[in-house]
């Protein structure tokens, strides 16, 4: 049950990349500008840090590995991606600053939708999508996030991912 939910949630971060390209720049028809490619690829990003986090996890997992897989390359991500974001938003302030509308601020936007997927992943959880986080949430607050706890501990085994 464990690893449906951490395959589901490795697949869904990677379908919403595409989905979400399609529906903003083909469907909304959002201008190609630098602002709104610099978001887009921030938030693509983090997606595609939040998939690889899953995959990882479900194979630490079925091989019994209390390191998990891959640790340093995370805790590097967790060091340069807020470098990476600034510059992103630095990139989309000053668009919407200069020539705000749709050529500056959907980008803004999609830089601070990466930052809080930076959070959810490296920092807090902030995705509470199940009935077990929900109640959790509700009785205890925040929770720290799993690849935080993962990074925190240098194990997985301190880091249970709720099955539903």
């Amino acid at each position: 049950m464990v690893g449906a939910r951490l395959r589901s949630l490795a697949v869904l971060e990677l379908v919403n990349i595409p989905l979400h390209a399609w529906l903003w720049f083909r469907v909304v028809d959002l201008p190609v500008s630098a602002a709104n490619v610099a978001g887009f690829v921030a938030f693509a990003a983090l997606l595609v840090v939040g998939a690889a986090y899953w995959v990882v996890k479900l194979w630490q997992l079925r091989r019994g590995r209390t390191v998990l897989p891959g640790r340093r390359a995370f805790a590097v991500a967790r060091w340069v991606l807020p470098v990476a974001l600034f510059a992103v938003l630095a990139v989309g302030v000053g668009a919407a600053v200069r020539v705000p509308g749709a050529g500056s601020w959907p980008g803004l936007l999609f830089g601070v939708f990466a930052v809080l997927e930076y959070v959810n992943y490296f920092h807090v959880q902030l995705m509470y999508d199940t009935r077990a986080d929900l109640r959790r949430l509700v009785t205890v607050g925040l929770r720290r996030a799993h690849l935080a706890g993962d990074l925190r501990a240098g194990t997985g085994t301190a880091v249970v991912v709720p099955a539903e």
